[in-house]
């Protein structure tokens, strides 16, 4: 199976990292797409894998390392494990990849483009057919990639990328995927056994809006929260105001699901218990501040308020952290202004 990665960072590294150290070269080869620091460190040294113990692997990558696109050829899986602000510019190179059964999984954080699109209409409700404006304002991402290609992906592995080319995996091996409109295919189940064999714990949902919409409900909070005021999640929820801030804005959200099949059980506190459990740890957006990096506010709460305003749902908190983190960022030069 020939498997393309675009984005080598934390997770799209790892995965390419994994792939190559536990399949053998007849079962899957791995190219990656890169560019600047990172195709140089690949090309130089290799992809390289840390672990906790600081102990490096260099992992080797039967296929093409480049910044030239055509050079990888046809793919039969495509990662793309770029930040959401990323895919516009990645999508075209994506494209030349795609044969009529390559399947193009996206492990991006936020509500992605395709959310609504296949989504039955009776789940859908009055969302039915939506195009997010927020995540894709001229409609170039869903005319890119055809929905047939697209599989939905929930990663929730904690991986860093501490130098170009080099991947520490953090905690965590899960992985969930799914196709916009639901079912499970030969193809699907092709896939998930490859990254199954690579060491993932791979699971299969039917209805992969509600996986990546129960993520989003505390990524919505958490990561911006944290890039606003610096602080590890543990930090954020020892305070008892900044968590009942955290709680309302998760609140809005979680009535908002109910219109369209997303329905979350579990409550503010319930979520916080969990996160809880991993301690002091910075999330994903607080370490892109710190590194200079564009961060995905759109995905992560601009898609929610505008899908709050589309039902007519009211969104004061919502639009308070969407207006405070969108302002923190263009003041870094981190967000289009």
């Amino acid at each position: 199976m020939r498997v393309a990665v675009i984005g080598a960072g934390a997770i799209g590294g790892l995965i390419a990292a994994w792939l190559g150290t536990h399949l053998p070269p007849e079962r899957v080869c791995v190219s990656v797409l890169a560019r600047g620091a990172t195709l140089h460190a690949l090309q130089t040294h290799g992809l390289r894998l840390q672990d906790a113990a600081g102990v490096t692997t260099v992992v080797p990558l039967t296929g093409v390392v480049s910044d030239d696109p055509a050079a990888l050829g046809p793919q039969d899986v495509v990662i793309v494990a770029v930040k959401a602000p990323s895919l516009v510019t990645v999508m075209p190179q994506v494209q030349r990849w795609l044969h009529a059964h390559t399947l193009v999984l996206v492990a991006m954080n936020g509500v992605p483009w395709w959310f609504f699109q296949a989504m039955p209409a009776r789940e859908a409700g009055r969302c039915a057919g939506l195009r997010l404006r927020s995540v894709d304002p001229d409609g170039r991402l869903a005319a890119a990639l055809p929905l047939s290609h697209v599989v939905g992906c929930v990663v929730h592995i904690s991986s860093s990328a501490p130098a170009p080319g080099v991947i520490r995996h953090g905690m965590g091996r899960g992985m969930i995927l799914g196709l916009p409109g639901g079912g499970i295919t030969p193809a699907l189940q092709d896939v998930a056994a490859l990254l199954n064999q690579a060491g993932m714990t791979v699971s299969l949902s039917e209805r992969i809006q509600r996986d990546i919409w129960f993520k989003l409900w505390g990524n919505m909070t958490m990561n911006p929260v944290s890039a606003l005021t610096g602080a590890t999640c543990d930090r954020l929820l020892d305070d008892a105001l900044v968590r009942e801030f955290c709680s309302a804005v998760m609140r809005e959200a979680q009535t908002m699901g109910t219109h369209f099949g997303c329905a979350i059980t579990q409550n503010p506190d319930e979520r916080h218990a969990l996160t809880r459990q991993l301690g002091a740890f910075k999330t994903s957006m607080l370490q892109d501040l710190e590194a200079g990096r564009v961060l995905e506010i759109d995905a992560l709460i601009g898609a929610v308020r505008e899908i709050g305003h589309h039902l007519g749902e009211p969104t004061p908190f919502i639009d308070a952290l969407l207006g405070l983190t969108r302002l923190m960022a263009r003041s870094r030069g981190l967000y289009p202004a």
